[in-house]
């Protein structure tokens, strides 16, 4: 048995204890941060021992839609769309039900059973929120399976009573880092409120999606501080984000995150919230690479297609590893048309010009 091991045990202990509700001492979960890379895959094991409880092996997708892009006045350090920010993207105003609905057919198109639909502000107004909520009960009566996740900043009081009315199922709102470290990447509101927001959303009744953006310099202790918070909160949903350098951000030029780390990242946020879901979110192509599928083991859901700014990986792809895993994807139809042969896979270097 290694020193480590000695000190802390191996990492079946850890998944037992998460099993049994009880929360990981903060040595414990330091460790599962500090777990030595040639380990990693027991850790991993222990973390799917956890899933699979409370899972089993089925993959939940969700689709985004940018229902406002590129106006936002808040100075959010890691976010193209923020004020501070030279990033070519698109800008545009709030979307109406019509597209909203296309989306919502794109969401089905691409096997996804939540379409989160975001904007990029501060906060909505209330016509912004009577716009949302009348195209919420637009594609509610056209597809009452689909899940309706609204992402509109800090909410008002009754704002929330309103979204809940119409039929969203799930807000969200990320506390994206600790309380001490959030000051580090935002001015013009703070980490109470953003919790306040969370709370607002509980308290209507409505499914609480919150999560952390990581790779913006925190330290290990502000990874625990906000898991811990999350647990604390009983979030139902954890998107988990690992920072996207993008040109024109004051964070472009951060290198903080290795594929494996990513991986004790999505462990240590299994461990704790052994109940939640938990979705691998922005930046898994960047930052987890070739490690992507190992993901899984730890997380229960992703997002599929393309991120707010930025292309992610094509769904189809997405949905090649998923089912290559052995995962079964929630809402899944039989495949109608035969998969394509592998022989017609392999493409001859002698087409190429060289």
């Amino acid at each position: 048995m290694t020193a480590f091991a000695e000190t802390i045990g191996n990492a079946q202990d850890l998944a037992e204890k998460s099993l049994q509700g009880e929360e990981l001492s903060r040595e414990e979960a330091l460790a599962v941060l500090n777990w030595p890379d040639d380990d990693v895959l027991s850790l991993l094991q222990a973390a799917f021992r956890v899933r699979q409880t409370y899972f089993g092996k089925t993959v939940k997708l969700n689709f985004l839609l940018n229902v406002q892009s590129g106006i936002c006045p808040e100075d959010c350090g890691y976010c193209s769309q923020s004020a501070i920010s030279d990033a070519p993207v698109d800008k545009y105003k709030l979307m109406g039900a019509e597209a909203i609905m296309e989306a919502a057919e794109r969401a089905i198109a691409n096997k996804a059973t939540r379409l989160c639909m975001v904007a990029s502000m501060r906060g909505p107004s209330d016509k912004d929120v009577g716009s949302v909520a009348e195209a919420v009960r637009q594609v509610k009566s056209q597809y009452p399976q689909l899940e309706l996740c609204a992402c509109l900043g800090l909410l008002k009081d009754g704002q929330a009573e309103t979204l809940e009315a119409a039929g969203v199922d799930a807000y969200n709102h990320n506390l994206n880092t600790s309380e001490r470290h959030y000051g580090e990447i935002c001015s013009t509101h703070g980490f109470t409120d953003r919790l306040d927001t969370v709370r607002k959303v509980r308290e209507a009744g409505i499914s609480s999606c919150s999560g952390a953006l990581f790779g913006m310099g925190e330290t290990h202790d502000d990874v625990l501080e906000v898991a811990y918070r999350l647990r604390e909160l009983q979030v139902e949903s954890i998107p988990i984000n690992f920072l996207v350098p993008i040109k024109g951000t004051p964070m472009v030029a951060r290198k903080d995150l290795t594929p494996v780390q990513c991986l004790k990242i999505l462990c240590l946020f299994r461990l704790l919230n052994p109940r939640s879901t938990l979705r691998i979110a922005g930046g898994r192509e960047l930052h987890l690479r070739a490690l992507q599928p190992l993901g899984l083991y730890a997380a229960n859901s992703l997002f599929v297609g393309d991120y707010l700014t930025t292309e992610g990986q094509a769904a189809h792809l997405d949905i090649e590893m998923i089912r290559d895993m052995g995962f079964e994807i929630i809402g899944d139809a039989p495949v109608d048309n035969a998969p394509e042969s592998l022989a017609d896979r392999v493409h001859f270097t002698s087409k190429k010009s060289h």
